[in-house]
């Protein structure tokens, strides 16, 4: 019984430094992914989540691509900014550690949190744009598949994936325009 308790201590102290290491880490795109068909699945309704995805891992399936390109494109953005000499003219002069830093102080470790703090900001920014896009494609789904349904069916077809792909032309349509 000492032994396995001995052990659980020694499993709980290796833990807690490896989970405050990652408070600073960008999000990972499975991660983003999750996140964003929790909020599609809030912001959709069930019913309208089930239509377009059919499950949650469908859903998970379908916006793990995009959640990988918002995490790439925040870490592009976020080394610009690092490497820009007039960042802090833009940012109330403050330096990039300083504005997305939060390990606070002047001390060795000030804003080494930085970079992931920023990717993790953009990544989340950039999340909630897509998320919007597709809330805004169901509902112009929903509006034409009850406005012209045999215009609907034409354009969809009448399968169990018409409204996902009226859906999908119409977010695809509206990130790009």
């Amino acid at each position: 019984m000492r032994k396995l308790l001995v052990l659980l201590a020694g499993t709980a102290a290796l833990c807690v430094p490896a989970v405050s290491a990652a408070a600073g880490s960008p999000p990972s795109p499975a991660k983003l992914a999750v996140q964003m068909c929790r909020s599609l699945r809030a912001q959709d309704g069930k019913q309208v989540f089930r239509q377009t995805y059919h499950s949650f891992a469908a859903c998970l399936k379908q916006e793990k691509p995009t959640a990988a390109k918002d995490v790439t494109n925040a870490a592009m953005t976020c080394k610009a900014e690092r490497s820009d000499p007039n960042f802090p003219a833009s940012h109330d002069g403050k330096t990039f550690a300083q504005y997305y830093g939060t390990n606070g102080g002047n001390g060795q470790g000030a804003g080494r949190n930085a970079f992931g703090k920023c990717v993790s900001t953009l990544a989340q920014q950039n999340a909630k744009s897509d998320v919007a896009d597709s809330v805004d494609a169901a509902r112009a789904c929903k509006a034409q598949r009850a406005s012209d349904p045999s215009g609907f069916q034409q354009s969809y077809g009448s399968g169990r994936n018409a409204f996902g792909k009226c859906v999908a032309k119409q977010a695809t349509s509206r990130a790009n325009g």
